[in-house]
Formats: structure tokens, sequence, C-alpha cells
């Protein structure tokens, strides 16, 4: 999430012809909700707050990915975004063990770095041997960022191992980064067929994902190279023949943020953030398929230049029923039986969907849930931008496996200071929730 909510720009629409330590522990809760309202789970830890400005090093929280260390699983890690702020490293009880600083801006009037989205990539082929990796892409120099994780390494697990050569993503040059119509998004993939690994990276205001080829490079660092680009639409036609043409910024397309690849059958789910959820093949070939809208598609819109917001006019009935605007943090909850769920935050009603992971089924709509307040002292998640699962042993902590969703309004945070987070959630939950 790139606006507050208060001024989010739906989106402008053109043509296109295709598609510290964790506070005490509290005892963890699963109730169903009121009528109408979906199940409730609770959190059992949350990461040290991030503060996006000055004082805090313009940290904000973002998108997180989990690493299991399959010798300890009770020592596994997880690894998030935190933009400006650049990387951060937790344990399972969400305390701090590495920070990592974006790189710097390349002149005194670029862009500085900025740490969008992280994935994570098992036993990639090195010069120096294989190694898992974790990916993450740089907004603020339109390029992948990598680093190989070693769990037990002297100063932090995390070691930088980007080719500095690699290539920026979508831009020709400075003038073009510094626009920032760059990296974003990411998800990443290997073909089973090939054992070839690969990242999905969304463009910034574009409709635009690009396949990458992860290569190595020499010294044991690693570099990228487009296959292909595939553009989303942006531009819908509505039951009742009209265009529908969303209220947005002036020059932005409606964009993706939150992707998630099924390893099973190369399946790519991607959030555009004012649309929905597409369904599309990873080597982005193929014609995408939209799973779900967001209540809010068809809506009409007019911008407003001076507050910069979007005064929207009557809702003509032809947008989804289960998820608001924007939808972001896609993540999937794979079960050992090939069953399992997609789930998708909903930031505009700050709850979560779940549909089902099989393509036999279409992805049908399973439910939803929400993540409330444990104590006063560990609250929920708010305009959630990133989650990731993982349904595996995690030690005696999460012997049912975890997710982790980031909280966009960290309470009860500290006076007018923009405050973010990451939220620990016993996955066991989770099932049950949905089983419910």
């Amino acid at each position: 999430m790139t606006r507050p909510t208060t001024a989010r720009s739906l989106v402008l629409v053109v043509t296109t012809a295709l598609a510290a330590a964790a506070l005490a522990v509290p005892a963890q809760a699963h109730h169903r909700g009121s009528a109408g309202s979906p199940p409730v789970v609770t959190p059992r830890a949350e990461t040290p707050v991030l503060h996006d400005d000055d004082a805090g090093g313009n940290a904000d929280a973002d998108d997180p990915a989990i690493w299991r260390n399959a010798a300890a699983p009770g020592r596994s890690l997880v690894i998030a975004t935190a933009k400006e702020g650049g990387l951060r490293v937790y344990d399972l009880d969400a305390r701090p063990v590495q920070s990592i600083a974006a790189p710097p801006a390349a002149g005194p009037d670029d862009a500085p770095g900025r740490f969008n989205n992280v994935d994570l990539v098992q036993g990639l082929r090195l010069s120096t041997g294989r190694a898992d990796l974790a990916v993450t892409s740089d907004r603020g120099h339109d390029r992948l960022r990598f680093y190989r994780i070693d769990r037990d390494r002297p100063g932090g697990p995390l070691t930088d191992v980007t080719d500095p050569a690699a290539p920026a993503v979508f831009s020709r040059d400075q003038a073009e980064i510094n626009d920032q119509r760059t990296a974003y998004g990411l998800a990443t993939w290997t073909d089973p067929a090939s054992g070839t690994s690969f990242a999905l990276v969304s463009r910034r205001e574009r409709t635009g994902i690009t396949l990458l080829e992860l290569l190595p490079a020499a010294g044991g660092k690693v570099t990228y190279r487009t296959v292909r680009t595939l553009d989303l639409p942006a531009a819908f036609r509505l039951p009742d023949g009209t265009s529908w043409a969303p209220c947005g910024e002036p020059g932005e397309l409606p964009q993706v943020e939150g992707m998630v690849v099924d390893p099973a059958n190369g399946t790519l789910y991607a959030g555009q953030e004012d649309i929905g959820i597409w369904r599309l093949r990873a080597d982005l070939t193929g014609t995408p398929q939209l799973v779900d809208k967001v209540r809010e598609y068809g809506v009409p819109g007019v911008y407003d230049e001076e507050t910069e917001e979007c005064t929207p006019g009557a809702d003509p009935g032809f947008g989804g029923t289960r998820i608001s605007s924007d939808v972001e943090g896609l993540t999937l909850l794979t079960e050992s039986d090939g069953d399992g769920y997609l789930l998708a935050s909903s930031q505009g009603d700050n709850t979560f969907a779940a549909y089902d992971r099989e393509l036999a089924d279409h992805n049908e709509y399973e439910g939803g849930f929400r993540v409330a307040p444990a104590s006063a002292a560990l609250d929920g998640s708010e305009e959630c931008d990133g989650a990731a699962a993982l349904n595996a042993p995690l030690g005696a902590k999460y012997p049912h496996g975890l997710l982790v969703v980031q909280d966009g309004h960290d309470a009860p945070g500290d006076g007018d200071r923009p405050a973010t987070n990451f939220k620990f959630v016993d996955l066991g939950l989770v099932l049950t929730a949905l089983d419910d």
C-alpha cells in the first residue's frame, strides 16, 4: 500500500487487450464472529513497532516471509521488509535478530533504496554452491536484492549476494527510476520440470508483471534476466455495456502488489489492488482469469487534485461481496493432501478471505477471518499490506505452523507517529476458524 486510506486513489483506467521482544504471550483465541461477521483469531506475539518518520528511519512494515530451519524448526526466521528502513529479521518470539539498511540513493537528488516485498528461494545454485535466499524488490532503485540465509552466521543470518551489475527491472535510466514506476510486488517460483528459479515482479502504478530468471553470477552473487512481461487489463466492460473508468490520480494505472505462486501447478495469483484477484500461469503465458472482484469494482468516482481524494459515485452493484480494495497480502496455506487455501488481505474491511487452492474447484470462496486484539497490549491487524503462511511444524511455539500479517496501524501507538509492525498468529487457529 502506498497511499493512506483516507486518500486512496482507486485508479485511472485505459484500455488494454490483455489481460522488541514480543510482549508477554497472552492466551490465544479463536471464536466465531457475531452474525454476519467473520470468525476471529488473535495473535500470539508482535514485532517491535516501526515508525515511518525521520526519527524512526522512515521504517514502514510491509511484507513478511517465513524461512523454516529444517535442522531446528524452532530456530526458524521471519524476514520482513520495512521500506526505506530496509529488511528486518525476527525469531519466532518476534524478537529482532538482524536489521539491514536499504541501499543509499545513487545521487543527492535520486530516490533512496526502498524494500517493498520479499519472498524466498530454496536451494538456488550459486557459483559457490546451493543456498536459500531472501529476495526483495527494491522499489527505490528498481532492482531485486538477494540475501543468502545462514542461520548461524556471525553478525546475522543474511548476507547480501546481489550482483552489483544487476540491471533495473523496468527503467531505462536513473530519471525513470526517480519517477518510481519501479519494481513493486514480488513472488518467486521454481519450475519443477527444469529446476529453474524465477521472480515475478509487478510495476508500481502500472498493470505490468515481468518474469525474471534468476541466474548465478561470479563470486556467489545473483543476477537476473527478463523472460517476458504481461500487462493485466486496465479497462473493464461492465455488464450494462459501459466501460469502467475508476477514479484515480492522473497517470496512475491499477497496480498489482500482492502475489503468490502455487508450486504444485505453477499458478500465479495476483492482487490488482482496486480490481480483484487474478489467476494466471506463472510463466505469464495464456489468458488471466479474474477469480474474485473487490466490492468497489465498477464504482465511478471523481478525483479532486486539491484533496488528492476520490469521491465515489453510486454503486451499480457489479462488484464482489467478499473483499474490499485494496486487495493485498496474498499467501498460500498449503496442506499435505494437495488441498489448502489462497489467503488474501481485504484492506478495506480489515479481514482476510480464503479461497480453495484447487483449480478443479475453481478457487471457490471458503470463508474468512479477522485478526483481532489479544489484549490491551497486543492488538490485531488493520489495513494489512503483506502476509505469509507456513503450514509446517515450527518447534514448540508453533507446532501447527505460523501466519504472519502486517499491521498497518499498531496500537496503542506513539501519539501521531505512523506505527506499523507484524503479528504472529498460530496457524492452527486459522485452520480451525476456516473449518468452522
